[in-house]
């Protein structure tokens, strides 16, 4: 697949760039994606959730009534979770939500859904640019050049740079990451990819295809 790097502001740069059909040309996984995703969720989990069961609420252990003869239920403390105020039973406790994926899968994953957003035309190319200083309105101008303000972006670029970052920060669909940052939930949760020009190259060294 071939595609136009554009400047900018807009305009085509002259160049083009043709990205690696064994990354951005698969049949994508479905299976894989979504194992992808859901352990990423997962690992966003604080998994902190925590109930006091009997033995930690701040009850007396004596025994409320009589063991028979009162006419009702025999109970033998007030820490029971019957009661309000007791101890909960079989409540959550802190544990981790992550679970282990094969490297494999996983870039089978990333590599599915970096298919889906080709096939949908919806990656768009960026020759290398810097800003001077952080600029929310020049980063949307940018946007605007480009086509891509009216959706949610994902903008990634080969290296850190702080002042583009800062510049997206506080705009809602716009998400500034590096390459060794992209992961499947960001690329799906997308729907438009943007790449700085090298990016593609870059994808390819990492994953050594």
């Amino acid at each position: 697949m071939e595609l136009a790097v554009l400047k900018i502001d807009g305009t085509e740069s002259g160049k083009k760039v043709t990205l690696n059909e064994a990354i951005f040309g698969l049949e994508p996984n479905d299976h894989a994606i979504y194992l992808d995703v859901k352990q990423y969720l997962a690992n966003q989990r604080q998994g902190t959730h925590k109930t006091k069961d009997r033995s930690e609420v701040a009850y007396s252990t004596k025994k409320i009534v009589r063991q028979k003869g009162s006419g009702g239920a025999r109970h033998g403390s007030i820490k029971s979770n019957i009661f309000v105020g007791g101890g909960r039973a079989f409540g959550p406790k802190p544990r981790d939500y992550g679970f282990k994926l094969n490297r494999k899968l996983k870039q089978l994953a990333r590599f599915s859904a970096l298919s889906y957003k080709a096939q949908g035309e919806a990656i768009t190319i960026v020759e290398p640019f810097t800003m001077e200083a952080p600029k929310t309105k020049q980063f949307i101008g940018i946007l605007n050049n480009i086509k891509s303000n009216d959706r949610k972006v994902l903008f990634v670029l080969p290296e850190n740079s702080n002042n583009i970052y800062l510049s997206s920060r506080n705009l809602e669909n716009v998400k500034v990451i590096t390459v060794g940052e992209l992961n499947t939930y960001d690329i799906m949760n997308s729907t438009k990819l943007v790449f700085i020009d090298g990016v593609q190259d870059a994808i390819q060294v990492a994953y050594g295809r």
